[in-house]
């Protein structure tokens, strides 16, 4: 008598019940917290659920440790293979870790190193760490192939019916904490899966609930998705925001969110900077770019009812503080306070002074100056970083500047020189 055949892995909202079982035993039931700032911002109640909280800063141990859990013994003894811009990487580092199961964990380039040391920590000599490519893409496409010579269980950060039950195990947390489900829920995107978990057990317990997926600008491969009805590559992904830095969405987690019917927006990586600033500076949180990107919605364009109850997920928080001059430099661009000009000197006397005297008003800074080589004997050009104390001031800058005698180009965002100063 044949064996019957196994049936195709789902995700209902009875698999993400059951998946809470499991990572009970090694994630945290993270904090669901008010927050007066963001809730006197937009005239609703906003709570912040706290995964930045976890044992590995990110909500991703739960989908790590849901699938490698199930496996037999059989497919333990070959060990598993992932692909990690960091945040996943570490989840499986911990589940390999506390499961006694060996992993190799490939990982781009440009994975912040502290996110590269975590790993290193939390799996132990359990886990062997490879740097591979730039991208997220680059790191998947050696796991496939380390999964197809070894044998090793391929444990995808998002694209994998367990993965996603585990990271939807957010979802039942946010709703017994809370007593009742929120009116609106804001969730990070990166390859899907954790908004895929949390939109298939809000929809099928509470679908009065609005879902919203916010992805960075520079990566809304979710976004190109939706409009055409199927996971789509998209081209020269920003990788700021590595945690949601991905060019394609699953296949898995696109049909999902589709059929959750869960809005997407985006959000610039510059906003989601002055987000991060704002999560340090006045509620004392440290997130990374991705775990920003929900709160930074909330004044973004998001339409908010007045008085309902908002729940953010803050997804992680796992930054290297090396990054934090870029941060800020971005928040400052994004704000309209810091920008860039190419401005030619005549080569005489006096006439930096003029410069400093005539156009700067008395609340602008320069926080770059660097002569760039001189055309001819009568002028030099020099790239100019100046900070403003307001945005509402670059107008007289810039008519100061107009009626000068100089030669004056602002450098935009976006130009390939802008790229070397940011």
């Amino acid at each position: 008598m044949s064996t019957p055949p196994t049936p195709p892995l789902q995700v209902t909202a009875q698999t993400i019940d059951e998946a809470a079982i499991r990572v009970a035993e090694v994630a945290t039931r993270t904090p669901l917290e008010l927050n007066a700032r963001l809730s006197e911002a937009t005239g609703a109640q906003v709570w912040l659920k706290r995964e930045d909280l976890q044992p590995v800063r990110s909500y991703k141990i739960r989908g790590a440790y849901n699938l490698i859990v199930q496996l037999d013994d059989e497919a333990r003894s070959h060990g598993v293979v992932c692909a990690s811009a960091g945040n996943h990487a570490q989840g499986v580092a911990l589940a390999c870790q506390r499961l006694g199961v060996r992993g190799r964990i490939f990982v781009p380039g440009t994975t912040p190193r502290q996110k590269r040391e975590r790993i290193v920590t939390l799996g132990g000599s359990d886990v062997e760490i490879i740097v591979v490519g730039d991208s997220y893409e680059d790191a998947f496409r050696a796991a496939q192939q380390d999964a197809a010579d070894t044998g090793a269980v391929l444990v995808p950060a998002f694209d994998d019916p367990r993965t996603i039950s585990g990271q939807g195990t957010v979802a039942p947390e946010i709703v017994e904490q809370l007593g009742t489900a929120p009116d609106l829920l804001v969730v990070p995107v990166g390859g899907g899966g954790l908004v895929a978990g949390i939109s298939t057990w809000m929809r099928e317990r509470h679908p009065e609930t609005r879902i919203v997926g916010v992805e960075p600008t520079g990566a809304a491969s979710m976004s190109a998705a939706v409009r055409v009805g199927r996971p789509v590559r998209i081209d020269d992904v920003d990788p700021f925001v590595d945690g949601a830095a991905v060019g394609i969405v699953g296949d898995h987690t696109f049909p999902l969110v589709r059929d959750a019917g869960t809005e997407i927006m985006t959000v610039d990586e510059g906003h989601a900077c002055t987000e991060m600033l704002r999560l340090y500076q006045s509620d004392g949180i440290i997130a990374e770019p991705a775990g920003a990107l929900a709160t930074a919605l909330l004044d973004a364009g998001l339409e908010i009812e007045p008085g309902s109850t908002v729940v953010c997920v803050v997804s992680g928080g796992n930054n290297d503080i090396s990054r934090y001059g870029e941060i800020l430099e971005r928040s400052l661009i994004h704000q309209g306070l810091k920008h860039y000009f190419l401005v030619s000197f005549p080569q005489e006397p006096g006439a930096l002074r003029r410069f400093l005297d005539e156009i700067l008003g008395p609340d602008d800074d320069i926080t770059l100056f660097d002569y760039v080589k001189r055309n001819n004997r009568e002028n030099g050009p020099a790239l100019i970083g100046i900070e403003l104390a307001s945005h509402d001031d670059l107008a007289g800058l810039l008519a100061r500047l107009d009626d000068s005698p100089l030669g004056v180009e602002q450098v935009p965002p976006g130009s390939p020189l802008f790229h070397y100063l940011v």
